[in-house]
């Protein structure tokens, strides 16, 4: 469940991943952005601070001293001796109580804010149990609508009522309910204890809205986000317009390199200047330049070296043909010669054969070369091609005392192929392996499964030594020069071969152990045009020492835990243990160097090793 749910989560991100590791303009841009934001984001924070720093200190320094002036004034008045009459009737102490005195105290220091502050007076102890013996004022009073009693913190009252000195705090204003009631507002909240006229203690407290350094601090934190986005923005255009100056001519110089990779050697960039950049353009065209002239160089020498050997083979056809008659007119009479003379004709009538076959096989490779050869495919049952090769072959076979065995043709095996360059090609592998088997048994598989079928050529004569399987489709190629030819092969044989399985879409690839046999393994696609994926054939054989080595492994170990499992013995080269029928067969996955000619495998033995299975073979 949980692969599960990560793939269902990977899918749709994969696009954009593919995107990022592949636009490397795009990763520049999304890096300056990155940086570029996180730049302007710690120098607004910054900013904002010391701005908000700025306007708070301001405004405290002036609600210091406006509330420093507005204290000394309530003292005074407190203080100032009753009179009978006169001008300042209205604060004089006679014929008035404490509450109505600080109800017009409140209303007269507040008249003076205009709405820059607000005045509360609340009792002594308000908000804590009262004092012993406390009087004065019990009642709370405020200007404006506020409500005193939640405006004023409690521990800022606390502070006011247990030491002397102005104190101040942060708070919120609020009002009383009403019908105009206003919304809570930020605030700088200073009080003092003072006296009233009867002499008792009472707090009193100004209270500075801060809405206005609100709002310039908004103003400024939408001034820096703004600017801050069109910096960011502006920085993101920059990197994108300079990094297309770069990346424009290195993705123009990989579209050129992948059509010249096409065939297209034509491609050159356009150089403009003399930057770097286009040195770089005029140093590509240079080498564009001069890889289109030795491609040409050597297309051409490959076309007249593929021309000389179409030439030579055709034009030697008149000449040979008159040899042949000629030959064969001595040949039909050798009888009549001497034994020497007899003997010089029938060498003479072989190596004629012999020379019409290369010259057959030159022609042959003289189309391969030219793009000449064509394929006539056809539904076929490779049963039969098998059959015809093995009663071509069984001469050879009866003179070399090897025996061939067919495996897996109890079913057809069809496929869309040329029957008469598949049956050479599986004549060649026939052939070769009984010439080299060393009289030892010669194996051929057949196998389908998927959309491919497969045909594999099994002995166990010499083998190939490491590096031999790579080499062994090249032209005239051999293992052992010193070796005699006693079919009169012409060296071209699996050059062809390997260039039928090409023509056909598919593969032919060899595998071989020094002392232990090789294997060919062809795979054509059930259909033609069909990419293969995979091989129902493995090219390693399972009785290959490595497979045998395992299968002992594994016969120890289940022998430990009591399992009663057949021994293979190191020594046994009877081939081929039974497999299950081919209809049941899996396909198995692609060889990662399943190409014509590769994927060949060559598993050396050490020499202890080797004379060991020498000595066990009776050699």
């Amino acid at each position: 469940m949980l692969r599960l749910c990560v793939r269902l989560v990977r899918r749709p991100l994969l696009p954009a991943v593919r995107l990022w590791r592949r636009n490397i303009q795009l990763r520049v841009v999304a890096a300056t952005l990155l940086i570029s934001l996180s730049v302007v984001l710690a120098l607004g924070f910054v900013v904002i601070a010391q701005v908000s720093k700025g306007l708070l200190d301001a405004k405290e320094e002036a609600a210091q001293s406006q509330a420093a002036g507005g204290f000394a004034v309530a003292q005074e008045k407190a203080n100032t001796p009753a009179t009978v009459d006169g001008p300042d009737a209205t604060d004089n102490k006679v014929g008035r109580d404490a509450s109505t005195w600080m109800n017009s105290l409140v209303k007269q220091l507040a008249s003076g804010g205009q709405t820059a502050f607000e005045v509360a007076a609340l009792g002594a102890g308000t908000g804590e149990q009262p004092q012993p013996g406390a009087q004065g004022v019990r009642g709370a009073r405020a200007s404006g609508n506020v409500d005193p009693t939640a405006s004023v913190p409690i521990s800022l009252r606390r502070a006011v009522n247990h030491a002397t000195g102005t104190f101040k705090t942060f708070s919120e204003i609020r009002y009383t309910s009403g019908a105009d009631q206003k919304e809570p507002e930020p605030a700088l909240v200073v009080g003092k204890r003072l006296t009233d006229i009867n002499g008792d203690p009472y707090d009193l407290y100004y209270l500075f809205p801060l809405t206005q350094e609100e709002e310039s601090l908004n103003l400024v934190k939408s001034t820096i986000a703004t600017a801050g986005l069109f910096v960011v923005v502006l920085l993101s255009g920059i990197a994108w317009l300079v990094v297309r100056q770069v990346v424009s001519p290195v993705r123009m110089a990989a579209g050129i390199a992948e059509r010249l990779s096409a065939g297209r050697l034509q491609e050159r960039m356009k150089v403009t200047g003399e930057d770097d950049i286009a040195r770089l353009g005029e140093a590509f065209n240079k080498m564009a330049q001069n890889l289109q002239n030795k491609i040409q160089q050597l297309e051409e020498l490959s076309r007249m070296q593929r021309r000389f050997v179409s030439d030579v083979s055709h034009e030697l056809r008149t000449p040979l043909t008159t040899v042949r008659m000629a030959a064969d007119v001595i040949h039909d009479a050798r009888v009549d010669f001497d034994p020497v003379t007899a003997r010089s004709a029938e060498l003479l009538a072989g190596q004629l054969d012999r020379f019409e076959s290369l010259l057959a096989d030159l022609l042959e490779i003289s189309r391969f070369d030219a793009g000449a050869a064509a394929l006539e495919a056809e539904p076929i049952d490779l049963r039969e091609v098998v059959r015809r090769v093995i009663d071509g072959a069984e001469p050879l076979a009866e003179h070399k005392g090897t025996r061939i065995r067919v495996l897996g043709d109890s079913q057809p095996v069809i496929a869309e192929a040329d029957s008469r360059r598949v049956e050479r090609v599986l004549r060649n592998l026939v052939v070769n392996a009984v010439e080299h088997g060393e009289g030892r048994d010669v194996v051929v598989r057949l196998a389908s499964a998927g959309g491919a079928v497969a045909v594999a050529v099994r002995d166990y004569g010499v083998g190939l030594k490491p590096g031999e399987a790579t080499r062994v489709f090249n032209r005239f190629w051999r293992a052992d020069p010193a070796r005699a030819r006693t079919t009169g092969g012409t060296g071209l044989g699996l050059s062809i071969a390997v260039e039928d399985a090409r023509l056909h879409g598919g593969w032919l690839q060899a595998w071989g152990e020094p002392g232990g046999g090789s294997q060919f393994r062809l795979t054509l696609p059930r259909t033609a045009d069909e990419p293969l994926r995979g091989s129902p054939i493995p090219l390693e054989p399972e009785d290959s020492r490595a497979n045998r080595a395992r299968a002992a492994a594994d016969a120890a170990a289940a022998s430990d835990t009591g399992a009663q499992r057949p021994a293979v013995e190191a020594g046994d080269r009877s081939p081929i243990p039974p497999r299950s029928p081919v209809a049941g067969a899996q396909s198995v996955p692609a060889d990662p160097t399943a190409l014509p000619g590769n994927g060949a495998r060559v598993v050396a033995r050490p020499a202890e090793q080797a004379q060991q299975e020498d000595r066990a073979d009776g050699r």
